[in-house]
């Protein structure tokens, strides 16, 4: 799969310059690139409690549906996020986009960042799609500090995760070690893309987008500038991650443990026994 990082400013609060924005990059794709990737909320920047009303989007609104236009009119995919509304509900989205214009895939941020909380309404699933031959899921941002959620997605059979990110500093190191981390343990690959500049409340974003390999190894970069970056995924490194062993099929810790509680107050989680399978 042949991507593009595009490690762009966000204006927080603006449809307008984010979607030209938006558009001009998608305007300008390399030949050959199958999906363009863009930071978190990119379409509307971080709303407020003030503006997230004003500000969200419906997924079939005009800033969406300019977006799907230029997938289909440059026969790219694209991944975007932005606020959407559903009724009187708000979620921090990000949406793929495929080379026809369609919405392959929905994700809805699960965990919420704490200037999230009272602003959006979290998420509660996780979904992965076919695209360009690679099974593909989605998760913004804090979702991947949490172990659990990659995992998820994982265990749906993801061997491509893409992160939009909105990550400011000082905390931009912790995700560049998650996503290796994440890439890693579940021998998938990881694309994180996030933004760059400055945001409202002095924030200062600094980049440092990236594609891992199932290996847990760095593929390629940017550091804190403004730019697009060609990355590329070859599916044989899957299989060759995944040759001796295979994270998923070894552990022995499910997402549905039991947790028990004894008359000490001593929890404990209980690992269930299962037939051993062959490698």
């Amino acid at each position: 799969m042949q991507l593009e990082l595009a490690q762009i400013p966000v204006v927080d609060g603006a449809v307008a310059p984010n979607l030209a924005r938006v558009l001009d990059t998608i305007g300008q794709r390399r030949a050959g690139t199958d999906l363009v990737v863009f930071p978190e909320a990119t379409l509307t920047g971080f709303p407020t409690r003030d503006n997230v009303r004003d500000l969200a989007q419906t997924l079939d609104g005009p800033s969406l549906g300019a977006v799907r236009d230029a997938a289909r009119a440059h026969r790219v995919g694209v991944a975007v996020g932005l606020s959407e509304r559903e009724g009187e509900r708000f979620y921090n989205t990000t949406v793929l986009i495929d080379e026809q214009g369609e919405i392959a895939l929905r994700y809805r941020k699960t965990h919420l960042w704490a200037s999230d909380v009272g602003v959006f309404t979290p998420g509660d699933r996780f979904e992965v799609c076919e695209f360009k031959g690679m099974t593909v899921g989605m998760l913004i941002c804090y979702d991947i500090e949490f172990p659990e959620s990659g995992r998820a997605v994982a265990s749906l059979g993801a061997e491509m995760l893409i992160v939009t990110n909105g990550n400011m500093d000082p905390f931009g190191p912790v995700h560049r070690r998650a996503i290796v981390a994440r890439a890693m343990e579940n021998q998938m690959f990881a694309a994180l893309v996030n933004r760059v500049g400055d945001g409202d409340d002095n924030l200062t974003f600094p980049g440092e987008s990236a594609l891992i390999s199932p290996f847990g190894d760095v593929l390629c970069e940017l550091q804190q500038e403004d730019a697009v970056l060609h990355a590329s995924a070859d599916r044989a490194l899957l299989a060759q991650s995944r040759e001796h062993y295979s994270y998923l099929h070894d552990a022995r810790v499910a997402l549905d443990l039991v947790d028990e509680n004894d008359a000490q107050g001593r929890r404990s989680l209980n690992l269930r026994p299962r037939a051993p399978q062959a490698r």
